[in-house]
This record gives structure tokens, sequence and C-alpha cells, in this order.
């Protein structure tokens, strides 16, 4: 991975552990849809809830919940974001260790850091605001930015901004595509919420998010 001017990066389950919040919400929020009479009762485990993780919010919506009008979608989307926007707000939200701290390695190092997330801009706005993410990355794209459009396509405005070459660090297929459109280098990071099979093909395996430190 020579070369490499740009690096972006994915959020939810690359440098934030949503586990810590998503999870508790995505229940409640569940049990609201239950004594509405909209879905059935029935528990989750972990694992079936953090598999959302990375998907825009419409993409997930239409794979739940495929029956439910776009306005029972939005609604329910609406409560999930606003539970959770508590949970920042409440400083119950956590970064995976050593996060900011590579962040921080990079930036040092000269590399542009860009930051690519399946997310609403409010979302995105109050992570930075939480963890002072404006501080570290040059530039910040969230799909709620773009009509929700897949990452790959929103890379093109990426490509038009910032200097190649790429690395794009993530853990969902959603990540490791844009190297499929855009003949890119990736980082997979093997303890976020994608299985093998979606990070497999990346160029080089993270167990933990300091190893860029040790790899760029």
């Amino acid at each position: 991975m020579e070369n490499i001017q740009t690096i972006v990066f994915d959020y939810d389950g690359t440098l934030h552990n949503s586990t810590k919040i998503y999870t508790d919400v995505f229940r409640q929020v569940y049990r609201e849809m239950e004594a509405a009479g909209d879905v059935p009762a029935r528990e989750f485990r972990d694992e079936e809830i953090t598999k959302w993780l990375g998907y825009s919010v419409q993409a997930m919506w239409d794979e739940f919940q495929p029956d439910f009008t776009q306005e029972k979608k939005m609604f329910y989307a609406g409560e999930i974001g606003r539970l959770m926007t508590e949970k920042v707000r409440n400083k119950e939200a956590v970064l995976y260790d050593g996060a900011l701290e590579t962040l921080q390695y990079l930036k040092d190092k000269g590399y542009y850091l860009v930051y690519l997330s399946n997310c609403r801009h409010a979302y995105m706005d109050l992570h930075s605001e939480c963890f002072g993410l404006y501080n570290y990355f040059d530039g910040m794209y969230c799909s709620g930015d773009y009509e929700q459009k897949p990452k790959y396509e929103i890379f093109h405005a990426i490509k038009e901004k910032y200097p190649s070459e790429y690395l794009m660090v993530g853990d969902r297929f959603h990540d490791m595509e844009i190297a499929q459109y855009h003949k890119i280098y990736t980082a997979g990071c093997t303890y976020g919420f994608g299985s093998r099979d979606e990070i497999g093909m990346a160029d080089v395996l993270l167990k933990d998010i300091r190893d860029l430190q040790k790899i760029l």
C-alpha cells in the first residue's frame, strides 16, 4: 500500500463501538412496534441487531420491514435516532480503544483523513461534537447528504477533492465494494460488525484500529 495520501474511514464498527448504544435502542423501539401491533413479539440476539449497522437508514428499513409504508419506516427510524441521540448526549457512546489516538497519529504523518458513513447528517454532527471529530477529519461525508446513495457513489465526491492513492478502512461490504468500483486499497476491521466473508478480500485485515499505526 504505497503512495497512500488519503485515508477514508467508515464510522460505526470501525471507529465507533455502536453496540454500546444501538442494541438497547433497537430493542426499545421494537417493543414500541409490538405495542402498536405492527410486528409480532420476539427477542433478538445482539448479532441480529448489529448486522444492520453500516446500512443506510432507507436500506435498513427496506430490508428489515419491507411491508411497512414509507411513513411508518421513517417514523420508527426517527424513534431510533431520537433515542440514540439521547444516549450520545448522556455520554453513553464510546469509540474503540485507540481510535482518536490513531487518527491523530495519521494526521501528524500528513495523511488526508475523510469520514464516510451511511448515516444522517444530524448523527454525524452529534458524534463530531461529542468526540471532536472535526479536529481530525479534513472532510466529512454521509449518505444523508446524498439522498441515501451507496458509498461507492458518494466516493466520487471524495476523489474530486482529495488526492490518490486512497485507503478505505471499514467493517462492512459497503466499504469493501468501493474498491470494486474505484480500484483502491482497503483495510477490513475484523472487530467490527461485518462477517469475514464481507471483508475477506481486503488488502489488509485489522484486529485493532491501532494496527494502522504499524502499517502506515
